[in-house]
């Protein structure tokens, strides 16, 4: 039980991973052309209580800015819980596409998030870093990596190392079917299917549910939301 506690306080400090264009939580191959603007509001919530992973909401705004060269910055703000005392952390972060063939459709990134706890810390200072391809055949994109994130950051003083995978099927212009993984038993390893929806060119929603890789049975799983606007 303590173990699973600990996943779950250190799950709301990181919700979300990614503070640049994402699957749900895994980024994608996709960069910001420079100048271009993205802002986001993500928000996470349980409605039941169970053993694992108790009743909660979480909200995360983010935004998004290219800065040429294929590379794009970028800062949430997470930890902003209830119920409980929030544990506001700023997450500066970068990414970095080194490579790309449009006409092979493969694409090459690289990118670093920063934790920087603010509030009721758990610890000074954190990243979650990764490298990850991705490969388009007609209307499916397929994408895989790896990450490390160092101490304290997904998993209380423990370094944490794994893979992240994503699948996005094209329906047309405003639908898509897609789901992401994030490999490991720690507060960000779940599996998170769902729908990505534009209403309007610049607008995207996301409706997902993440299912945890520990203790799914037993609780560890949340409806995820997101809204999504290009400037």
């Amino acid at each position: 039980m303590k173990y699973e506690v600990l996943i779950f306080i250190f799950g709301l400090l990181a919700v979300n991973v990614g503070a640049q264009q994402t699957i749900f939580n895994v980024p994608t191959t996709d960069v910001l052309e420079k100048g271009k603007v993205y802002v986001e509001l993500d928000a996470a919530f349980k409605t039941n209580e169970q053993e694992s992973l108790r009743k909660f909401s979480s909200f995360t705004p983010r935004v998004v800015v290219g800065i040429g060269g294929k590379t794009e910055i970028g800062l949430n703000v997470t930890g902003n819980v209830q119920p409980g005392a929030d544990s506001t952390t700023f997450v500066p972060t970068v990414k970095w596409k080194f490579y790309e063939n449009e006409k092979s459709k493969i694409g090459l990134i690289a990118g670093t998030n920063f934790y920087i706890p603010v509030r009721n810390r758990a610890y000074k200072f954190g990243s979650y870093s990764y490298v990850a391809g991705s490969k388009t055949i007609k209307n499916t994109r397929l994408t895989a990596g790896g990450f490390v994130a160092s101490r304290n950051v997904f998993a209380p003083k423990a370094v944490r190392g794994g893979g992240q995978f994503g699948i996005e099927q094209t329906v047309n212009s405003k639908l898509t079917f897609a789901a992401d993984w994030l490999t490991g038993r720690h507060a960000n390893g779940y599996f998170t299917p769902g729908v990505i929806y534009k209403p309007h060119p610049q607008v995207t929603t996301y409706f997902s549910y993440s299912i945890g890789n520990a203790d799914a049975k037993k609780g560890n799983h949340y409806f995820l939301f997101e809204l999504g606007y290009n400037f």
